[in-house]
């Protein structure tokens, strides 16, 4: 029963770990990434469907991303979808393919950049340790319903401590990882 609390915690920062990469990978930090096309969704028949499910996106230059799309009546609700996203990136459309021409990114850009990459690491810090205290939780009901030992308890707490402190040491890395790609650009 601990062994099952302690890899439900463990899944659970993983899957945490997991969210916050592909959160920052779909950010738009000066350089072309089909990532973040990820969110957009076009409505295609009647069906709202991810962009990158309707046709290939490639990287032809290091600031642009160009979208092919399967089916050459989707172009207009691609373009239209773009330009209604956060993006703030106008798509060029020559009937065949949408190019997107990523801009450069200013001081100002880049420093609300890393405060939106700040605040993405500090929410995934915080499910990490809800996660922790909902497995601390979970064994403090075990110690009431059965008969583990007070010691194996304790033990079960620093084991979940110590995951939760790798996690967060893990989170860090990736936020100053991905901060110093923003301010290099």
């Amino acid at each position: 029963m601990i062994k099952d609390t302690l890899k439900n915690a463990d899944e659970k920062m993983g899957k945490t770990i997991e969210s916050l990469k592909k959160e920052l990978a779909s950010m738009k930090a000066g350089r072309a990434n089909p990532a973040i096309l990820d969110r957009i969704e076009a409505e295609y028949y009647g069906t709202m469907t991810p962009i990158n499910q309707m046709g290939n996106i490639s990287i032809p230059e290091a600031r642009m991303l160009v979208i092919q799309p399967w089916d050459k009546n989707a172009l207009k609700a691609i373009e239209k979808a773009i330009l209604k996203s956060d993006l703030g990136i106008n798509p060029s459309n020559d009937g065949e393919v949408i190019r997107l021409m990523i801009p450069e990114l200013t001081e100002e850009t880049r420093k609300n950049l890393v405060k939106n990459v700040k605040k993405l690491g500090e929410d995934s810090k915080v499910a990490i340790r809800a996660i922790r205290r909902d497995g601390n939780d979970k064994l403090k009901t075990l110690k009431k319903e059965s008969d583990i030992s007070e010691d194996d308890i304790k033990k079960a707490e620093v084991e979940i401590q110590k995951k939760t402190d790798s996690f967060i040491k893990d989170i860090d890395g990736i936020v100053e990882k991905k901060e110093k790609e923003i301010m290099s650009l």
